[in-house]
């Protein structure tokens, strides 16, 4: 009777959670069934008991039909935080699950304090007046050891240098005690309505943008009566907005009687928006191009970039709230230029990629691979764009700091991570504790070796302010360490993001994930080369990943 239960209520949520796609999909119809039913036979895979409910979030199918189905958790109507997983079947069989839940456990519902409570023990934590009325709901809190009953509070609120924010704070529900707590804004670095246009009907026009960081480029526009508009209707229908330096709302949607935009310098307001505009398109291509990928959310519709947030403002980050991207200003190039350089607006638009898929966590070991994911791609997307004016290179954010031709000033180097000050090369305990931008490190660390080896990148070697030499870009003296390329440890990455990592995967699971991806793609060459990369940053092997069962492509 339990196991009827349990299947009645896994297959009307799946049910709920495709049915927007089953009419433009039977096939995806048909792989969720199949997999919900194989999932339903075999709970103890994925730890799941009376009163689990699985949806729907994700669904990945192999060219050669190997499904890969990404499932949210309900315990009793209580999202199971880290509950998440994905299933992986093959032929019709189970091949192997995805998750960091290890316990089919589940607690009372009975806590010992009540939701006011928990905003109460919240508040204490939140260190700017907040924004509206906090809210807090019942969850099981499932990231790491048995599973507890908790309350989520949200505060929002704005912090003293612009940013907003959009605190998550988990309290157990019996103790009090925070057990963990993110920030639903994900910024570029640490740090202290779609409108206008009027009415008619747009057509698709071909601009050009003087841009600042990325010379002249071709901006894909519409043109609605007399005006011109900065958005892409051949990319889902993407805008860019000027906040006229407000911290609130949507901004204006740029329009013009001209479809040249910008001059190139800064008394132009159209100059940055051509940056976001032609960097935001840059980065769809390469997802597009490259991975399969239809956007942020795989579903072909377009995002929103505000260019011209608040007064100052240095730093650059997404929200899922309003699914856009926001650049400041910076000082106007005093000592920063506006963020809107082509691997920061890669940087952003990966955010939106991984609460797409994966959604790891902004906290933890899982916040630094949140924010190594975006460093990567933000990178890629850099050489993807293959500009004259701002060719690819490992370092995050050079292009913002004025009279830096030798790139001592920076967001981070992901080839040696320690250059901020701050970042740790080399995986250590208590890694997790540090700011997701400095945790990171490690994974952007490995993401470089694994692409480039041990090789130190032209402009930082001896004699240079880095100074380097081959043996400070390894941790365990491994200086033999060959590259497998860009193409290859790029699409590793994204099938790792995509297939195995999930909200709470940490660096031993990346690793297990990415040597599943490499397996998959490519075989033991490269699978090796993932190891080999892994173990030159200390990340050290664990089974938190059963994969399914290895498939040579040669």
């Amino acid at each position: 009777m339990k196991l009827q239960a349990s299947l009645l209520c896994l297959a009307i949520a799946s049910a709920l959670s495709v049915a927007p796609a089953q009419a433009a999909n039977a096939r995806r119809a048909d792989v969720v069934n199949r997999v919900n039913a194989l999932v339903t036979s075999h709970s103890s895979a994925v730890h799941g008991t009376y009163g689990d409910v699985y949806t729907v979030r994700d669904v990945i199918v192999d060219r050669d039909g190997t499904e890969h189905v990404r499932y949210d958790r309900t315990y009793r109507g209580l999202p199971v935080i880290g509950g998440d997983f994905v299933a992986h079947s093959r032929n019709g069989q189970l091949s192997g699950v995805s998750q960091t839940l290890r316990s089919a456990t589940r607690p009372s519902l009975n806590g010992r304090i009540s939701r006011d409570q928990a905003i109460v023990e919240a508040g204490t934590r939140f260190g700017t007046r907040f924004e509206g009325a906090p809210t807090a709901r019942a969850v099981i809190f499932a990231r790491s050891g048995t599973p507890v009953l908790a309350y989520e509070a949200i505060f929002k609120g704005t912090k003293a240098d612009q940013t907003p924010t959009e605190m998550h704070y988990f309290v157990d529900a019996n103790s009090g005690r925070i057990l963990a707590s993110w920030d639903g804004i994900e910024t570029a670095k640490p740090g202290p309505g779609r409108g206008g246009g009027g009415s008619c009907t747009p057509t698709a026009a071909v601009g050009t943008g003087n841009s600042l960081f990325e010379g002249t480029v071709s901006l894909n526009t519409v043109q609605c009566g007399a005006n011109y508009q900065l958005k892409d209707l051949t990319r889902g229908g993407g805008e860019t907005h000027n906040m006229a330096f407000k911290t609130t709302g949507m901004g204006a949607l740029y329009v013009a009687t001209s479809n040249t935009w910008g001059n190139g310098a800064l008394n132009n307001l159209a100059t940055v928006a051509a940056d976001a505009h032609y960097g935001i398109a840059t980065t769809w291509d390469y997802y597009l191009n490259v991975h399969g990928r239809d956007g942020i959310a795989n579903d072909g519709v377009g995002a929103i970039s505000r260019v011209h947030y608040g007064r100052n403002y240095a730093n650059a980050f997404w929200s899922d709230g309003c699914f856009c991207m926001t650049f400041g200003d910076g000082d106007n190039g005093a000592s920063i230029m506006p963020l809107v350089a082509i691997d920061v607006a890669g940087h952003e638009m990966s955010h939106g990629v991984t609460s797409r898929s994966a959604n790891l966590d902004y906290s933890g070991e899982s916040g630094g691979l949140n924010e190594a994911t975006s460093d990567i791609f933000g990178t890629m997307v850099e050489y993807y764009a293959n500009n004259a004016s701002d060719p690819g290179d490992y370092v995050m954010g050079e292009e913002l700091f004025p009279n830096n031709a030798d790139m001592h000033q920076a967001i981070r180097w992901m080839f040696k991570p320690s250059l901020d000050g701050t970042s740790p090369d080399c995986y250590e305990s208590g890694l997790g504790d540090l700011d997701v931008h400095y945790s990171s490190g490690v994974a952007n660390h490995f993401y470089y070796l694994l692409a480039e080896g041990a090789v130190v990148p032209a402009g930082f070697g001896a004699g240079t302010w880095a100074n380097l030499a081959v043996g400070d870009l390894v941790c365990n003296g491994n200086t033999g360490i060959t590259g497998i390329g860009r193409d290859k440890a790029a699409k590793i990455w994204y099938r790792a993001l995509t297939v195995y990592m999930n909200s709470s995967t940490d660096y031993a699971g990346a690793r297990s994930a990415t040597v599943s991806a490499a397996l998959d793609l490519y075989g033991s060459t490269e699978a090796n080369a993932v190891n080999a990369a892994w173990d030159a940053v200390n990340v050290a092997s664990q089974n938190t990943i059963a994969p399914p069962s290895p498939r040579r492509r040669r």
